[in-house]
């Protein structure tokens, strides 16, 4: 099996370790000074340019926060965090152990399963059910919920991709779906953009032929690169190869690439996502000779 990120787990993971400390779950136990320090310390790993070194610190909150876990199993935002973390540590530093990205992915989504029951009794209930009934209660919740329903989304995806071979998760798609279209719908530009290009990928996985819906997907990549005001490079890097490669436009896919690649990634909020986003442009570009 490849040892690359999954679409999923590399459109997250910039964003991991910020919500770890920016969630109230992981502030709880502080306050004041503390507090402000962890707040710049999320800013911090944003406007980080080096992945390596931010690779190298996830275990440490991994372990922190299953302790932080155990002391206090009904903390939302710990849960949530946890969920988050665990997740982007699976599809990206796992490499090519995949029973372990499965083993933490699976984790990433019961930390996720087990914040959404602390929060919502209504969304608990309807997890196992049938995706309409489901669809009906995300439909009902709102913006005080978007936490929830996005760390739910994104850990679910993360799940999904890690056993995308077992039918049992490829069958949850269409919640996973009905999560991302609702935290669109309350909040655009929602966590930098990323669940439109989620939305994105999910709709330029397979072409129109086969039930895909590649030119919706198109639409919601160039939301989010709108919503970012062109700062999130990544929604450029994965237009390319998901959905410009899908439908063999080699002028866009090429286009979109030596943007991505001309683009100064320094900017606030984006400047990791933006690192990442130039590492993948450039092997896409190399391998786009062949696979046009």
């Amino acid at each position: 099996m490849s040892s690359e990120p999954t679409p999923f787990h590399r459109v997250r993971l910039a964003f991991a370790v910020a919500a770890c400390v920016a969630l109230p779950g992981c502030a709880s136990l502080v306050d004041g000074a503390t507090q402000r320090f962890a707040d710049n310390l999320g800013k911090a790993v944003l406007d980080a340019d080096d992945p390596a070194t931010v690779r190298d610190g996830l275990p440490a909150y991994l372990l922190l926060l299953d302790g932080l876990i155990q002391g206090d199993p009904d903390n939302i935002g710990t849960l949530l965090a946890a969920a988050k973390l665990n997740g982007a540590y699976a599809g990206n530093f796992t490499g090519t152990d995949a029973d372990r990205s499965k083993r933490m992915a699976s984790k990433a989504l019961d930390y996720a399963r087990r914040g959404t029951c602390k929060a919502s009794y209504p969304l608990c209930a309807v997890l196992d059910g049938n995706p309409d009934d489901f669809a009906r209660v995300v439909a009902s919740l709102g913006k005080d919920d978007l936490p929830l329903l996005y760390g739910l989304a994104a850990a679910w995806a993360g799940h999904l991709q890690a056993h995308r071979d077992d039918w049992n998760a490829v069958a949850d798609l269409p919640k996973i779906e009905a999560l991302l279209r609702r935290v669109v719908a309350l909040e655009a530009g929602y966590d930098g953009g990323l669940p439109l290009v989620y939305l994105g990928v999910l709709n330029s996985l397979r072409p129109e032929a086969v039930g895909g819906q590649p030119e919706q997907g198109r639409t919601y990549f160039q939301q989010a690169i709108d919503a970012s005001g062109g700062r999130n490079l990544y929604a450029k890097t994965l237009m390319a190869e998901f959905y410009a490669r899908l439908v063999f436009d080699q002028a866009l896919h090429d286009r979109l690439l030596d943007e991505v690649l001309a683009a100064d990634p320094k900017a606030p909020g984006y400047t990791l996502m933006n690192t990442l986003a130039r590492e993948r442009a450039v092997a896409l570009k190399a391998s786009g000779k062949d696979y046009f």
